[in-house]
């Protein structure tokens, strides 16, 4: 006898009001396998509409004073923060996240955005000169833009939806963003709460819906002169193609193979500790994690063993469970993909220390179609190998020895990306030079994803361009006027 199946069914905001689609998409739930929701499945009709809203909303909207935005903005973290639980246990359903990662950083950081740009389009300043010899005097003014389009992806859903809806809403743009079709649920939670925090319609529209149909009709849609997007390096490629011939702004901030770097006078127990969460927080699936680890040769095979045994108590399981560290996996496909990686290094002779292949997991019968993965450290790997070489994206690192500074900085540096790396020593004097060398985008030292919001965020190579944060991010959703009066 079947069951008749209640899906979640979520609609479009457009112009200050929820827009059903004809067209619907399955959602399913990570930690079960199971389709749970229906999402929209845009394209460009709904995303012209969203448009027309946004370009509608803009004059009124860009004339308001950033303390008038700023107002708006702080309502709405209130609404998210009284409501923390609730999109901690939509976040963690949709995108297979624990619950507790959901609750101490997801939730708390997309309130968050919105109070720090809040403040900080406050607080920003225009340059000024004087050219007295020929009674000119010069400044800058600052403008926003006009209608953003904002792609944002599925493993901090809300988080990074957040982190480019608020700095541009907060300089006075009207936006379009699409969130990941397979994470869109909060991303609907948080439109529930609009109107309430006193966004006027169509300040704020969001289009459901994949990349090639939503998203394409995003990026090449002549009205939208900016795009912020947050994903992989082969999209990139297409939004970059595909909004050239509009001359569009553009920020693209984009994949990692991070390295951490463990020198012989690290402090090893702390070092252990935190490596084992920079590689595998959130699933590893983080644009951040790290996935190559160089340690000293001396120090080598004590730090294999430790890591190992700190990787092994680090707990997968089912993400309602607060005792567990790691969740599921986005989807079977994704699943899919880091497992074959684990295979390959298999058949290139490494060595799988634990997790994939090695530990067996078990969950409850109702989890057992979910996509969960171990923790999984691999050695033996070469260079070359894809495993050092692309972004897997999911819970794996690879470990490995090295002998010289200026060698294992070569190493780190020889990749495609440059987004994040970590140093681990105790000689100040290495601390900078190694920074200076490393072609990444953020260098942490002793530590791993302290984060300071005024700071620039963003990659070298093909880790992205651009970047945002504080200051950055006023910069790139406004546009630059030099003015010139002569008295």
């Amino acid at each position: 006898m079947s069951k008749d199946i209640k899906y979640l069914v979520l609609e479009n905001y457009i112009g200050g009001k929820f827009v059903p689609c004809s067209r619907l998409i399955d959602s399913f739930n990570p930690s079960t396998g199971e389709v749970y929701c229906k999402v929209p499945d845009s394209g460009p009709e709904e995303v012209d509409a969203a448009v027309k809203a946004a370009k509608e909303a803009f004059p009124d909207w860009s004339a308001k004073s950033p303390a008038e935005r700023s107002k708006v903005l702080n309502k709405l973290a209130d609404l998210i923060e009284a409501r923390l639980e609730e999109f901690a246990q939509a976040e963690s359903r949709d995108q297979g996240k624990t619950i507790t990662f959901a609750r101490n950083v997801d939730i708390p950081r997309s309130a968050y955005n919105f109070r720090f740009f809040a403040s900080s389009v406050l607080h920003h300043t225009n340059d000024c000169s004087q050219m007295d010899h020929m009674g000119c005097l010069n400044y800058t003014v600052r403008c926003p833009v006009g209608v953003a389009g904002l792609i944002s992806p599925w493993n901090l859903p809300l988080y990074l939806l957040t982190w480019k809806i608020a700095p541009a809403v907060a300089t006075g743009n009207t936006v379009v963003a699409k969130p990941s079709e397979m994470t869109s649920v909060t991303a609907w939670m948080m439109c529930q709460l609009l109107e309430e925090a006193g966004f006027p319609p169509g300040v704020v529209n969001i289009v459901f819906g994949t990349g090639p149909r939503a998203g394409d009709a995003l990026v090449s849609h002549p009205d939208v002169p900016l795009i912020s997007f947050t994903g992989s390096t082969a999209t990139a490629r297409l939004i970059t193609e595909r909004s050239a011939p509009y001359c569009k702004k553009l920020s693209l901030e984009l994949g990692g193979k991070n390295p951490a770097i463990i020198f012989a006078d690290a402090d090893m127990e702390q070092c252990i500790s935190t490596t084992v969460r920079s590689s595998f927080s959130n699933q590893g699936e983080i644009c951040l994690c790290t996935s190559r680890i160089f340690v000293e040769r001396s120090i080598y095979p004590e730090f294999l063993t430790r890591f190992v045994e700190a990787a092994r108590l680090w707990k997968t399981g089912v993400p309602s469970d607060p005792s567990n560290d790691n969740g599921a996996l986005i989807s079977k496909e994704h699943l899919q993909k880091v497992k074959s990686y684990v295979a390959l290094a298999l058949t290139e002779g490494a060595q799988v220390h634990c997790g994939e292949g090695v530990d067996k997991l078990t969950l409850p019968q109702h989890n057992a179609g979910g996509y969960f993965m171990m923790p999984t450290i691999i050695s033996g790997v070469k260079d070359s190998s894809a495993l050092m070489q692309e972004e897997i994206f999911g819970p794996v690192t690879c470990v490995t020895p090295f002998d010289e500074e200026e060698e294992v900085i070569s190493r780190a540096n020889g990749v495609r990306y440059g987004l994040s790396a970590t140093v681990w020593t105790r000689d100040v004097g290495r601390v900078h030079r190694v920074a200076r060398k490393l072609q990444a985008g953020l260098v942490w030292t002793n530590c791993w994803l302290v984060r300071d919001l005024n700071l620039p965020f963003g990659g070298m190579k093909h880790s992205g361009i651009g970047r945002e944060g504080g200051k950055d991010s006023y910069h790139f959703f406004t546009e630059v006027k030099a003015i010139t009066i002569k008295h």
